[in-house]
């Protein structure tokens, strides 16, 4: 995404413009992963870092949403601690901190199994936030 001549675009703004400007499956994903993490997590916060990508917080950060020309990651911060009875993860399986979800064209996200992951590392964050 090319930088915004203004550094006023909030992160909402920033990440509605990625949306846009994919205009493609990346898009509608990154989209419908917004809404369901919203609907998890009302209070979430939207952020843009690392030069574009898309990161949702409360209580810590939650996950993050990175797009590439073949897939959709949705990578949890704190993902090797949450439960995955649906096994939604996917990827970065190895490590001892993150876990994440590759998505590709055509695959359906199963919604109420995402939210429940995004709920679970709210507590999660909740849990182990300072006090």
């Amino acid at each position: 995404m090319k930088k915004s001549s203004s550094n006023s675009e909030s992160p909402s703004e920033l990440i509605d413009a990625r949306i846009k400007e994919l205009g493609d499956w990346r898009g509608e994903t990154l989209a419908r992963i917004r809404t369901l993490a919203k609907q998890a997590a009302p209070e979430v916060v939207e952020e843009w870092k690392w030069r574009g990508v898309p990161v949702w917080y409360q209580d810590g950060m939650i996950c993050t949403g990175e797009t590439y020309k073949n897939v959709v990651k949705i990578t949890f911060a704190k993902g090797a601690s949450l439960e995955d009875p649906s096994h939604l993860f996917n990827s970065s399986l190895d490590g001892n901190t993150r876990r994440a979800i590759d998505l590709h064209e055509g695959e359906q996200i199963d919604e109420e199994a995402l939210k429940a992951l995004v709920r679970a590392a709210v507590s999660l964050n909740a849990v182990s936030a300072p006090r």
